[in-house]
């Protein structure tokens, strides 16, 4: 609704300047019939106010080039700038005309939603997410699991390294066919992480997709489009070292998130 209100705001102030400056150009007072007609002018130009897409790609916080040597920055930018933008643009088109909802609350119900909805909506939220765990190596490498999901870690699959190898072997091309995501997520008592894949651009938010509603802390794609440039067909590879530019630091505080409001991360955009 804000975006809404600053169009709104922006026609408002623009109209009124446009009436007073014809009133001002005026040689001889108005009539009463020309206020009346020129007030109708700009009431008719705020009940129409321009076109606001409800949910835009969100920038980066990094530059493209700034993944690298992991992740490069022709991939970067085809992903970001194309890639994303289309489910972007799929989604407003979706929701056009429709009360506008917070693209995670479109999570829940996108199943039931339709297949517009529940692919772009979360092709949009999933990438937004993504974007956002990430960091150049250089500052990636000092960052680190918070104590408490460090100890949740530990609990839930034994150590980090066991975390890993368990992440890697679901992410692998034979236990996650085709496209899809493989996520860390905090289940539904907050007590637990469990490592899940989902296909396509289905994430544990979305009620049906798994056996629970579940709330990712972690993400990574892998579909084809998020490596292809500089792996090929390795996606191990891929996903071995993108360890390299997962930011700890936001990851705990995904993990403190959930844990509090027992919810999924708001993302930006």
């Amino acid at each position: 609704m804000m975006k809404l209100s600053v169009a709104l705001s922006t026609i408002l102030v623009g109209s009124a300047s446009s009436f007073s400056m014809t009133m001002k150009a005026q040689s001889a007072p108005s009539t009463r019939r020309d206020i009346l007609h020129q007030t109708a002018g700009i009431a008719t130009a705020i009940a129409i106010p321009a076109v606001a897409n409800a949910y835009a790609v969100p920038d980066l916080n990094y530059p493209f080039e700034a993944l690298e040597p992991y992740i490069d920055a022709p991939t970067m930018k085809i992903h970001h700038d194309k890639h994303h933008a289309t489910y972007v643009a799929n989604i407003n088109k979706a929701t056009e005309g429709k009360p506008e909802v917070d693209i995670l609350e479109l999570q829940l119900n996108a199943l039931e939603a339709g297949p517009a909805v529940r692919n772009n909506g979360g092709g949009h939220y999933n990438h937004a997410f993504f974007w956002d765990e990430m960091a150049p190596p250089d500052q990636a490498k000092n960052t680190k699991p918070s104590p408490e999901l460090e100890s949740m870690i530990n609990k839930s699959f034994g150590s980090m390294d066991e975390m890993k190898a368990a992440f890697e072997a679901r992410a692998a091309p034979g236990a996650l066919f085709g496209s899809g995501w493989v996520w860390v997520c905090v289940n539904q008592k907050g007590d637990e992480l469990k490592l899940v894949g989902t296909p396509n651009q289905d994430n544990p938010l979305m009620k049906g997709v798994l056996d629970e509603v579940m709330f990712p802390i972690l993400g990574l794609d892998v579909w084809e489009h998020a490596y292809y440039l500089k792996y090929q067909n390795r996606r191990p590879e891929y996903v071995s070292n993108w360890w390299n530019v997962v930011n700890w630091d936001k990851v705990s505080e995904n993990f403190a998130y959930v844990v509090e409001k027992k919810a999924g991360v708001p993302v930006r955009g």
